[in-house]
């Protein structure tokens, strides 16, 4: 019987690391997984966004490109500031051939809106779609209302047209 990333997420126990596939390029995860070489090369991952304050980066992932966004899991942290960024580091990573990986502690909240950030602008997704994307590949994720309120506001942004103000 064969198991989507999603189910083999659930039915493995804890110990055993797991990148969860969003697209072709881009995977969230958290800190732990992230952080394991072998799983980075298997995925061929090249590029790790840390979503967080004080998660390491992989030890001696030499090959592998580095952004760190310094935020807490907490409602009032701006992470909107960084959705542009980050979307564009993905989409740039995905362009040359890369694969990104998008982590933060748990791999609920803050490495969820990012992809979920990254799905609206390059991919064209509403937020709904966008959700439920980011939860086919890791059924965990939940960002914070603080985030989802972000979200929101970058979905009415990216749907504005181009030169209008705010």
């Amino acid at each position: 019987e064969t198991q989507s990333p999603a189910g083999k997420e659930a039915a493995v126990s804890p110990s055993v690391l797991w990148l969860c596939q969003v697209t072709g390029a881009l995977f969230i995860s958290n800190a732990r997984s992230a952080c394991s070489e072998e799983l980075l090369r298997r995925e061929g991952v090249t590029l790790c966004i840390n979503v967080s304050r004080q998660q390491p980066f992989p030890a001696a992932a030499a090959a592998v490109s580095r952004l760190r966004v310094p935020v807490y899991d907490d409602p009032g942290e701006d992470l909107y500031g960084h959705f542009h960024r980050c979307a564009d580091a993905i989409q740039r990573e995905a362009g040359r051939g890369g694969r990104t990986v998008v982590y933060c502690k748990n791999g609920r909240s803050r490495s969820a809106a990012v992809c979920i950030a990254y799905l609206m602008k390059h991919r064209g997704l509403t937020l709904a779609d966008a959700v439920g994307r980011v939860k086919t590949a890791r059924h965990v994720i939940e960002p914070n209302p603080g985030f989802m309120a972000q979200l929101q506001r970058f979905e009415q942004e990216l749907q504005r047209p181009p030169g209008e103000s705010h």
